[in-house]
């Protein structure tokens, strides 16, 4: 068997711990510690988060996404074929190193997706983004850290909390969605996403799509779609 080479380490930003990237003939491999928090053969349940969500949104004349967390580009090159050209998708990615690697070592991982017109990366806080994009987004989509219990970045939590929920349900126009990944289910999750005001499906994933693996979990959050008050025109 091939052995396992490691390509470069970096610090996790804000947080404990180092990021690892590895390599295996075309295998690539981010690890913390003992935990693999992505592989390059394993792209099923990414994948699915943006076609997922984008299907609620890909009808409407100029769509714009948001995206947390670049990870392997499996997330942005699927909503990229879900999406036509006038789509605008920001990729919020918080680790420089991340970005260096997608457009270095894992250049060949991501294709033409980070040149593509459509797309905007940001090394910038994904929670921030969307504190300032208040009604800006028709999705939100987040793949940050394992899901709603944080792993790399205690902070990560303010994204999934009650005051995170509210600040993505401003974020997002009328009938938009915020979709969220997670390794495994979490039943006070959803009830913290329907308190939020959001109306909440939650759909199974395996890790590599039609292939099995593991069990992951997203939820598609929808904020209802305004509706016309009394005596309001037409």
């Amino acid at each position: 068997m091939i052995p396992w080479t490691l390509i470069d380490t970096a610090p996790v930003p804000g947080g404990e711990g180092e990021l690892r990237l590895k390599r295996r003939g075309a295998e690539f491999s981010i690890m913390l510690g003992a935990n693999e928090l992505m592989n390059s053969r394993l792209s099923g349940s990414e994948e699915a988060l943006a076609t997922l969500s984008c299907a609620k949104v890909a009808e409407r004349s100029q769509p714009r996404v948001l995206i947390g967390g670049l990870g392997m580009g499996f997330t942005l090159r699927a909503a990229l074929g879900a999406l036509g050209p006038q789509a605008r998708i920001v990729v919020a990615e918080l680790s420089p190193a991340v970005v260096a690697w997608a457009q270095g070592p894992m250049a060949e991982v991501f294709g033409d997706s980070l040149g593509d017109a459509r797309v905007r990366i940001e090394v910038e806080d994904v929670g921030r983004l969307i504190r300032a994009g208040r009604g800006g987004y028709d999705a939100i989509l987040l793949d940050v850290d394992n899901g709603p219990e944080g792993l790399t970045r205690g902070a990560n939590d303010g994204l999934y909390g009650h005051d995170g929920l509210q600040a993505a349900r401003a974020a997002l126009r009328p009938g938009g969605v915020l979709a969220v990944w997670s390794c495994a289910p979490d039943r006070a999750f959803s009830a913290r996403l329907r308190k939020a005001g959001f109306g909440v499906e939650e759909v199974g994933a395996r890790a590599n799509g039609r292939g099995g693996g593991a069990r992951h979990v997203i939820w598609l959050a929808m904020r209802a779609a305004s509706r016309t008050r009394p005596g309001a025109g037409p």
